[in-house]
């Protein structure tokens, strides 16, 4: 089914996996490394976003809401609406740390929520 944007609202995850992510002035910041799910609400927790690293060495994922990241069709990637210094400033973790005692039990999707400012009771 389309959302308002025109995007269906089903995606395979592993379509998802791999796809560039870049900022709403075209600048690539990264890419979506994973989606963290929470497995007793069958909701996403948030995309891993990874960036910074060179040939896969010093990567650092930020756990980005879902909500956020949007299909460009041109760009063939996401497009989230910050600047690659707002995400170098984003909470970032390794990425066993994403899903380590359950994501601390909320804590990192709460924080990242609180950074991107999305409002929490929409997930």
């Amino acid at each position: 089914m389309p959302t308002a944007s025109g995007h269906t609202s089903a995606i395979r995850a592993s379509k998802v996996k791999g796809t560039n992510v870049y900022s709403t002035t075209g600048d690539k910041i990264g890419h979506v490394e994973d989606i963290i799910l929470d497995k007793q609400s069958d909701r996403i927790l948030f995309a891993a976003l990874g960036f910074g690293g060179l040939l896969g060495m010093g990567e650092k994922y930020a756990p980005v809401p879902w909500s956020i990241l949007d299909y460009n069709e041109d760009k063939n990637g996401y497009v989230i609406p910050m600047s690659e210094e707002e995400i170098k400033n984003a909470p970032a973790y390794d990425l066993s740390d994403l899903v380590k005692n359950d994501a601390d039990l909320g804590q990192i999707r709460d924080r990242s929520f609180v950074y991107y400012k999305v409002p929490r009771d929409l997930h």
